[in-house]
């Protein structure tokens, strides 16, 4: 899946195309230690206005970023928050001190935009994501997105990075802070309630 942070919507210093940098996912992550000081080092140039350093954190983290967000709010408005996640953690990310949390510290970005979105939506009329007439085949898969919103939300992020973001378990680990195992816990149990759920509405 590619995501492009849109050059419109953005000021200058921020205007470029990160598509083709996200790490594939049948690759393994480098070695703990080494990758939290390239990714200091990242956080260091970003917070210093370089703006490579930031297509790379936008390459890096942008599908887990879109499986939080597509996990909370309709579809139709994913694209957008997700680039303003971004923005937001541009212009942040100075205050971050520890650049080890930087994961979780814009996966929290992430749910509180969701969420004010959500919230700033409310008194809106919302039409539904399968309006009659559509596909066929999209109409189920926003049915199917729909029972996962309801599942416990470390299952519901984990399934999402795993299953629309196409990520591995090893890279939701080392994307998200959570460890290998809780990965697989989430994975595991989050599968097993999924498949509970659909079989209970057919």
């Amino acid at each position: 899946m590619e995501h492009v942070l849109e050059t419109d919507r953005v000021p200058a210093v921020l205007t470029f195309q990160a598509s083709g940098r996200s790490r594939r996912v049948d690759e393994q992550p480098a070695d703990v230690a080494s990758g939290l000081g390239a990714l200091a080092a990242t956080i260091r140039a970003v917070a210093a206005g370089d703006q490579d350093a930031f297509a790379q954190l936008y390459a890096d983290y942008v599908r887990m970023v879109h499986a939080i967000v597509l996990g909370r709010v309709p579809h139709r408005d994913v694209d957008d928050l997700v680039q303003d996640v971004f923005l937001t953690a541009y212009t942040r990310v100075a205050e971050l001190r520890n650049p080890a949390a930087f994961g979780g510290w814009i996966a929290a970005i992430a749910r509180n935009r969701a969420t004010d979105h959500l919230r700033q939506s409310r008194e809106q009329v919302e039409l539904p994501e399968d309006l009659p007439g559509g596909d066929p085949i999209q109409a189920e898969t926003f049915a199917v997105l729909e029972v996962v919103r309801k599942l416990p939300e470390a299952y519901r992020e984990t399934l999402l990075m795993r299953l629309v973001e196409g990520m591995s378990g090893a890279e939701i680990a080392e994307r998200s802070g959570l460890t290998p195992a809780s990965v697989r816990v989430n994975l595991h149990r989050g599968m097993k309630l999924l498949r509970e759920r659909l079989g209970g509405e057919t």
